[in-house]
């Protein structure tokens, strides 16, 4: 299981770019709730031991247990929806000594099982057969966690799956056809929501997500309900302005002293740095952002086979896209998802399993291909 590796091959640059944006989210978190951010600390050095452990051991035995891993991941998911706690009329934690959120592990699950599941089936990846099973294989742990519900990560599994299915050799031609349908679909909808009375068209469970929709596209009808925490948010990075106002600080006018964002510790986080440490320091997140996601696509393409290359993509697309996801909503970007910024937000089970799957990464780029 653990091998010898070569200490110049090991990505210390990684390593850095991660610790240093978790530091970045202790001090944004503990601002912006201070009760939460030893527990913030633990998951950092929790987290730490996960990510060198996992890197020591030939990722390649983990991909021998790739089915065992979706049906855990179904086990886990159905779990949280029988016996899971209900917060604010969502079910997505269970209580297991600590409170743990099933969905966030399903990310880095799914993309061990499709690297392998896609490594295997390589040469047919464009077969109709092989996509439809690709697809109805997603579908199953997606609807449970859906069901949660839990839309925001929704979204996440499946841009993660685009990125690691085209990674894994996807023709063109799919793409191409998917996105005929797609965007006129797309545009036909939001023309129809957009009418007077349009979104009662639609089914009662969908109505919530499309209120943020509206609300995203019509902020100012919507500015005392829907689209008040978005705008505040904007309000608060922009009066950081370029050094920003300081952590801690008691500023009466500042957003988050006000509790002008409920929860600012996770979602909004963003709002908090943006605020407190103005433009430096959101763009030092943006930075080690980029870097982090940089240095996986960077092992990705010297990867020894399919599968590294496809879980060190996947995990550059994950981080990526949901950093950008997160910080699109502080910005007013992209409707309100409710989605954490990786390694900056509150939240053990995020933090801990994203450190997970760069200790995975690590590995693989330990074992790069050879020339």
């Amino acid at each position: 299981m653990f091998r010898q590796y070569k200490i110049r091959n090991y990505d210390f640059k990684l390593i850095l770019f991660v610790i240093l944006l978790s530091i970045i989210g202790y001090l944004a978190v503990g601002s912006a709730k201070e009760s939460v951010q030893d527990k913030q600390l633990y998951g950092i050095f929790v987290g730490i031991v996960i990510m060198v452990v996992l890197s020591l051991i030939d990722y390649s035995h983990y991909l021998f247990f790739y089915w065992g891993f979706y049906i855990l991941n179904i086990i886990l998911l159905s779990a949280v929806l029988i016996f899971g706690r209900e917060v604010n009329g969502s079910k997505r934690w269970i209580e297991i000594g600590i409170q743990f959120q099933p969905s966030e592990l399903a990310k880095i699950l799914l993309i061990l099982f499709f690297a392998q599941f896609i490594m295997k089936y390589k040469d047919k990846i464009n077969s109709v057969r092989i996509l439809l099973l690709s697809v109805i294989l997603l579908a199953i742990p997606l609807s449970l966690v859906y069901l949660e519900p839990d839309l925001s990560t929704s979204i996440m599994i499946i841009l993660t799956f685009c990125v690691m299915l085209f990674v894994g050799g996807l023709s063109y031609k799919f793409i191409g056809a998917v996105l005929a349908i797609l965007v006129p679909t797309v545009v036909a909808f939001f023309t129809i929501i957009l009418r007077p009375g349009g979104e009662e068209l639609l089914p009662e469970g969908f109505r919530y997500q499309i209120g943020r929709i509206l609300a995203w596209i019509q902020p100012e009808k919507y500015a005392d309900s829907t689209a008040y925490q978005q705008l505040n948010s904007i309000t608060a990075i922009g009066s950081g302005q370029l050094y920003g106002k300081g952590l801690d600080n008691n500023v009466i006018a500042s957003v988050k002293n006000g509790n002008f964002i409920s929860e600012p510790q996770t979602d909004f986080i963003f709002a908090v740095i943006g605020e407190e440490l103005g433009f430096l320091g959101s763009f030092s997140v943006v930075l080690l952002i980029f870097l982090i996601v940089w240095e996986c696509l960077r092992i990705a393409r010297n990867a020894k086979d399919t599968a590294g290359s496809i879980i060190a993509s996947g995990m550059a697309g994950l981080i990526g896209l949901q950093a950008f996801l997160n910080i699109a909503v502080a910005t007013g970007l992209a409707p309100n998802t409710g989605i954490p910024l990786p390694f900056v937000s509150a939240g053990l089970t995020s933090l801990i399993v994203l450190y997970g799957g760069i200790g995975i990464v690590l590995n693989i780029g330990l074992q790069h291909k050879k020339y």
